[in-house]
Order: C-alpha cells, then structure tokens, then sequence
C-alpha cells in the first residue's frame, strides 16, 4: 500500500473545490438582488469550467445570474457545473485511491435505455421550487417558501420513477424547515445544503434519474463488514463485500443495502431488530458466513439488489481472511456521472503494521510514515467496536473516505491481542442478534422501548 501516495497533493484538487466554495457562498444570500461578491463566486465557477463543453452555458448563466436575470435554465447550467466540479475531484480522488491501493476498476456503466416517461409538469414544479430556493438565499428562506415542495412531493411519489428525486426533496425541505427563518440561523451548513441543491435540480431533467443497466450475477458473497447510517427517522446498513462469480471471472467489490423507518427512541443496538427481518445477509455478517447467490440482481455500480430468496447461508468466512486474499484482486464498481461526488468515495482497504498515534483524542494510525485519521465519529454505538479497542489493534478492515481535504480511515473491523491471541472486533457484529452481554442488555432496552411504542400506537388506532 502506497501510504504515501494519501498525502501528497492532488494536481487541481484546491482550486477546483474553491471555485465550489465561491458558488455556494452565492446561494446562502441568493440570487434575487446580487451583491458585487456573488458576482465574484459566479465568475468563478464559469472560469473554472471555461475549457469543458459546459463553458458557453455556464459563461451566460454566470452572467444572467449576477444581474439578477437568471431564469430556470440558467440556474440548470450552474448546477451542472457544480455537479461536474465535484465529479472531477471524485475521479482525481478515487484516481489516487486506486493507486495507493494497487487494485483494479470495472469499466464505466452504461445507462439504461429510456424507459417510462415521467410527468413532465411534477418536475417542472419541483424544479421551479429548487429555483425559488436559489433566488431567496438560505439566509431568507421561511416557512411559507419551504411549504411550497409538499404539495410536489405528494404528487411524485405515487410515481416510482419520481420517488428517488420525491425523497430527496422531501428530506431536503425538510432540513430547511427545521432552520426557518434562516435570518436567524447562526450556522448555515453551506455546503451540504448546496450538494443536495444542485443535485435535486439535475434530477428534474427528464432521463437523469435513470439508474444503470441491472444484471444477475450467480456465485459466493464475502461480507468485508457493515456501514450503518442512522438518522433520526431512518437507517440504513450498508454490508461491504467481495463477490466470486461462479464461473470463475474476476471478483469484484459490491455493496448491498437494506433500509427502514424508525422512531427518534429507537437507537443503539435496537437499530437492528428494524433491520434483521428484511435482510438474511445481516445474520451471515454476525456469524461470519458467506453467502451462496443464485441469479441475484445487480447494478453496473455494484449494488446488490436483495432478495432473500436468491441468498442461501454458506461456509464460514472470516473478514479478516477475505480481505487478506480476496480483497486485494477484487475489481472496484464503476460510478455513474450524475453521483460522482467525493462524499461518496468509501473504498473497503486492509491496513497492517501500523502503529497507534493518539493526540488529544484523535486516533490515527502512522503507516509507512504518513499519518491517518482515524474516523472514530463513523463507528456506530449498534455494535461491540469502540474507540479503545481501535487504539489497542494491530490490524484494520475499513473504508478509506476523503473528508475536509483529507484521506480518513473509518474502521468496520480491528484485530488486537487479547492473551496472548488475536482477537477480531467487528462493528456488525451484533447485527444478526447477539450473546454478547452488552449487546444483550442494548437489545432489551430497544425492545421495550419499541413494546412501548406498539401499545401506544395501537391505542392511538382503537380510539
């Protein structure tokens, strides 16, 4: 592993992102009467892509924007050039990654052909909500400004195709409205609320939410570890793993994904009693077994999509063992251009021989001299990997991510020696049920709480 390699500066990596910055700095006043610096942040971004096919739309769209005459095409060509801004430093990023690595990449995936056309009306009204957005600002958005995407939203979602852009304006305006009056905000999360702007805009374009072409791939599937996302009305657990095709052909890394609702008390260990029921491959991971897969869907980008009925338990399989001999031939899933974003960037990587660097509470870890970051804040409280035995390990299965212009580590997995043996600590590894007494006790607390819930809401349901 070319450690060093995490270190050194990417060509065009700053200037690239600041021209981002000067943009989003344009949306938190808005574009309804700009200000000579939003002019500024304009220019930037047109400058910045002035030599793609992009540059004549951006150049107009710049200009229009900063004399307050911009209209819904314009502000379509600033976003795509801040959309493709950030695909450039994924691919540079991941371009890095790959060579710190040593792994192979699948080609890029096609998309598929055009398929049910969307209401062309849904989208023109999400997309002229988006637009209103941009001419308030986020320092004058309000509640009846906010109000204004629910009405869309209830008429996209009956639409499947429409669904995926219906749930990012739904949680979007959501975000908003728990900020209003943005006059008063002391704190404006620039640039998330401006990726989740620019990303929503994209998607009102007919044909953008068209995901890749969906294959079917039969063999044996070596979970690598869990990723689990938890918000406060939802969770989501992303298992990382190698699959070994049946016939024989190149591994390759995917990733298979199952989500739920969930209440605000439901927390902890609790998250997977919410998860276990729609996804078999949960209690592999807890056991460490493979899974044999027979004619299981599969995106170009690598996602399996589930279904219990094509999985059937396998031999055991070790993480640590997979990702010391499988791991390293695995070919990484393309990604499509439309989600190339450095956020995104969670590549699975095995690091040994490093020693432990503690400083005033960050954990990092010194390999072949450079220094990594561990992100202690990604481990999730639903399983037995804490902070202490991280500092305490020898060797770590976790994904290599790319946050506020660093490469970080997050850990799914460490080994460290307890008695004189190596012992491996896994993040899921509660995640299919546990005897672990203090998984137990988490599941109890989880339990009751949502025994507590059920009595409530059935009551709710009587009267």
């Amino acid at each position: 592993m070319r450690a060093d390699l995490l270190t050194d500066a990417v060509e065009g990596l700053d200037e690239a992102l600041a021209a981002v910055d000067g943009f989003d700095g344009v949306l938190v006043g808005g574009l309804l009467r700009p200000q000579p610096a939003q002019a500024v942040g304009l220019a930037g971004l047109a400058d910045a892509v002035a030599g793609s096919p992009l540059a004549g739309r951006v150049a107009e769209a710049a200009e229009k924007a900063a004399a307050g005459a911009a209209d819904e095409d314009h502000y379509m060509a600033l976003a795509a050039a801040r959309t493709a801004l950030l695909g450039s430093v994924h691919d540079a990023l991941v371009a890095r990654v790959e060579a710190v690595v040593g792994r192979p990449r699948a080609e890029d995936p096609a998309a598929e052909a055009a398929g049910v056309e969307h209401p062309v009306n849904l989208l023109v009204a999400a997309r002229g909500w988006l637009c209103d957005l941009a001419r308030t600002g986020w320092q004058g958005i309000d509640h009846e400004l906010v109000a204004g995407a629910a009405p869309v939203v209830t008429a996209m979602l009956p639409e499947p195709g429409l669904r995926r852009l219906a749930t990012l304006l739904d949680g979007f305006a959501a975000e908003l409205a728990a900020s209003c009056p943005g006059a008063t905000l002391e704190r404006i999360p620039v640039r998330r609320w401006a990726d989740l702007w620019s990303r929503a805009m994209l998607l009102t374009l007919p044909g953008a939410d068209r995901t890749t072409a969906v294959g079917e791939v039969t063999g044996r599937l070596l979970p690598l570890g869990v990723d689990l996302h938890e918000h406060a009305t939802a969770v989501q657990a992303q298992v990382h793993a190698v699959f070994e095709p049946a016939d024989g052909g190149t591994p390759r890394l995917v990733r298979a994904s199952v989500s739920a609702p969930k209440p605000d008390t439901v927390v902890g260990a609790g998250l997977w009693q919410l998860l276990r029921p729609r996804m078999s491959l949960l209690a592999a991971v807890s056991e460490g077994r493979a899974m044999e897969l027979d004619a299981m869907p599969v995106t170009a980008e690598g996602d399996l999509i589930w279904d219990d009925v094509r999985a059937t338990q396998g031999e055991p399989a070790e993480p640590f063992t997979t990702a010391r001999v499988a791991l390293p031939t695995a070919a990484a899933a393309p990604v499509m251009p439309v989600d190339r974003h450095p956020a995104r960037i969670a590549v699975p990587v095995l690091l040994e021989g490093y020693a432990v660097e503690d400083e005033g509470g960050e954990v990092a870890f010194r390999v072949a001299g450079e220094r990594l970051v561990v992100a202690a804040g990604r481990v999730p409280a639903a399983g037995p990997l804490t902070a202490e035995a991280v500092a305490s390990s020898s060797a770590c299965l976790g994904l290599l991510r790319w946050d506020a212009g660093e490469f970080l580590v997050q850990p799914l997995a460490v080994e460290r020696t307890v008695r004189k043996k190596a012992v491996a600590v896994h993040a899921g590894a509660w995640a299919g049920g546990t005897a672990d007494k203090a998984g137990v006790r988490a599941e109890k607390a989880a339990t009751d709480a949502v025994t507590v819930l059920r009595e409530r809401a059935g009551r709710l349901l009587r009267k």
